[in-house]
């Protein structure tokens, strides 16, 4: 699964990080730090982000949607270092920084990757049993705000919770009790 290997590039890069960090926080100990306050700094930034890359790896396992903008945006900031490096001549760490990278953008963009994500979201809200299923499902909350009690929209039209989620096997409202808005009209992607 595209996630899965967008996790396991996001975790190789955190434990990176964190190594490095560990790394540099020793030698700063140890006095062979050249400048002990920017070791100190480049020391604390490096097991920090190596433990949010680490979260993040550990969000997208789970599945948990908020985890794919932080892996993105460690990419995006991966792929600048990994040119320096190449500018630099140093091949050895900037090649496989910068395919590291790509490979790790990709896969989290992966359409695969998004419907996971998505979809274990959507079971969520189904299983809840929650109004925000029927929001996921084409009404939206303005529509389920509009009802009254007695299942009446705005315009006093009469409508059930089934047609504006589209429950009856009409997409959103082509059941011809709906409100007409655009947000129950079917959507083309023709």
């Amino acid at each position: 699964m595209t996630v899965n290997a967008a996790a396991a590039l996001e975790a190789a890069e955190g434990a990176a990080a964190v190594g490095f960090g560990l790394y540099v926080g020793v030698e700063t100990l140890l006095g062979k730090a050249v400048d002990p306050a920017t070791a100190i700094g480049v020391t604390t930034l490096a097991l920090a982000g190596g433990a949010g890359m680490l979260a993040c790896a550990r969000g997208l396992l789970r599945a948990e949607p908020w985890s794919r903008a932080p892996t993105v945006l460690t990419q995006l900031f991966a792929l600048p270092v990994a040119w320096s490096l190449w500018q630099s001549e140093q091949y050895f760490i900037g090649v496989p920084l910068g395919v590291v990278a790509v490979l790790a953008l990709v896969l989290a963009l992966a359409p695969p990757s998004t419907a996971w994500l998505v979809q274990d979201e959507d079971e969520q809200n189904e299983d809840d049993g929650s109004d925000e299923a029927g929001r996921a499902k084409g009404a939206t909350a303005k529509d389920a705000a509009a009802k009254d009690a007695t299942g009446k929209d705005a315009a006093g039209k009469g409508t059930t919770a089934k047609r504006a989620t589209g429950e009856d096997g009409a997409a959103g409202g082509e059941s011809g009790g709906g409100t007409g808005s655009a947000d129950e009209r079917p959507r083309s992607d023709a």
